[in-house]
């Protein structure tokens, strides 16, 4: 196993959950998030509030955007590390589902990883890009 795969250093943390999120592998995802995670979707985004628990995350953000979405993809772009807060630079592509709609808009997410584990998500974005994707 390599090094970058049993690192606790934040980024690292960030990277493998981004890594789990590309690759559809939910129980990789939920691997990186502590049992009492908060993790926020903006307000405005169509999933907007915040969901608890590893389990709760993935069934009620990322299985809910497999639904709607084809080909969800968050690209990490830029990370900025400061002790337990990583923040990336990112961005969102995918095809919605009903209307055809392409999107690719900026996302900034707000990380804070605690003992190896994100404890914290918090996500800003253009939520009207995204609902104009959705709208027919």
């Amino acid at each position: 196993m390599s090094e970058f795969a049993t690192s606790t250093a934040p980024a690292d943390v960030v990277r493998r959950q981004y890594l789990a999120s590309a690759a559809g592998d939910l129980a990789a995802l939920r691997a990186t998030l502590a049992p009492d995670v908060e993790w926020t979707e903006m307000a405005g985004f169509p999933l907007a509030g915040t969901y608890r628990t590893p389990e709760g995350v993935t069934a009620g953000v990322m299985e809910r955007l497999g639904e709607d979405w084809d080909g969800w993809t968050a690209h990490d772009d830029t990370y900025v590390a400061d002790g337990e807060n990583v923040v990336v630079l990112a961005r969102y592509t995918a095809t919605h589902k009903t209307t055809g709609r392409l999107i690719d808009v900026r996302v900034a997410h707000h990380f804070v990883v605690r003992g190896g584990l994100i404890v914290r998500f918090e996500q800003f974005t253009d939520t009207a890009l995204v609902r104009d994707a959705m709208s027919r």
